[in-house]
């Protein structure tokens, strides 16, 4: 006996649905995942915020700056609070996949390997965008900051600064997963490869707070870097989610 193919109402034959493997919907489909279970949760933005402001108040009871003297130390201040900030959302960028098997359905599915790392990428962007915003308010009312050059260039700064610890953090929060202590081996891979990062970071911050100078060198190292270190952790992630 013949199987017939089900009629739609309009007379067409009814298709299964389609399964979307392509690169922008995964992304947008990882990334509204992540985005929605933060919000209902909060704790990747809950632990930054705690930890990063515990940073900003013991710095302030440690030093009592003048205003040029807080324009000199402001960029090694507010990139260590991110810097170690950023370290605590970046541990649990993959623990919600160990859940339930998740991260094994995402091996054996079609879907393609980048897109589930960008979209982890660009949601933890979000997240420490978020603190980063929410806290430098409070330096500058600690440490009476005031910044002599073009204060607007302080945006390309920490955008492409802040990618630079996010494209890294991401990738190694991978491949520290399935170790005993990913908390601690996450700072260990993370913190000396980011060291130019970091500098160009720092002394692209200070510069625009003192006005000696222009930024553009440390925008352009830290740009450099981006591209390069985004291009190596593309190319190399699917390899690290099939490992065993």
């Amino acid at each position: 006996m013949n199987a017939t193919p089900v009629s739609a109402p309009s007379g067409k034959t009814a298709q299964p649905p389609a399964i979307t493997t392509g690169l922008l919907p995964v992304l947008r489909s990882s990334l509204a995942k992540d985005l929605r279970l933060e919000w209902r949760s909060k704790d990747a933005i809950n632990a930054m915020l705690f930890f990063a402001l515990l940073v900003v108040v013991i710095f302030s009871f440690a030093f009592d700056p003048t205003a040029e003297e807080s324009r000199n130390i402001a960029g090694g201040l507010i990139w260590v609070a991110f810097l170690f900030a950023a370290i605590v959302a970046l541990n649990q960028t993959w623990t919600r996949e160990l859940r339930n098997q998740v991260l094994d359905a995402y091996r054996i599915s079609p879907a393609p390997a980048n897109a589930l790392f960008l979209g982890k990428a660009i949601g933890n962007m979000i997240f420490i965008g978020i603190v980063e915003a929410l806290l430098l308010p409070l330096f500058v009312v600690f440490y009476n900051l005031r910044s002599v050059g073009p204060a607007w260039q302080l945006i390309p700064v920490f955008l492409l600064g802040t990618w630079a610890l996010v494209v890294n953090g991401t990738f190694f929060a991978a491949i520290s997963l399935r170790t005993r202590s990913r908390e601690v081996m996450l700072p260990l891979l993370l913190l000396p490869i980011s060291i130019p990062a970091v500098l160009a970071m720092v002394e692209g911050t200070t510069v625009i707070l003192t006005g000696d100078g222009s930024p553009r060198m440390w925008l352009n190292l830290l740009l450099v870097y981006d591209l390069v270190f985004t291009t190596v952790c593309l190319l190399l992630f699917e390899t690290i989610l099939h490992a065993e």
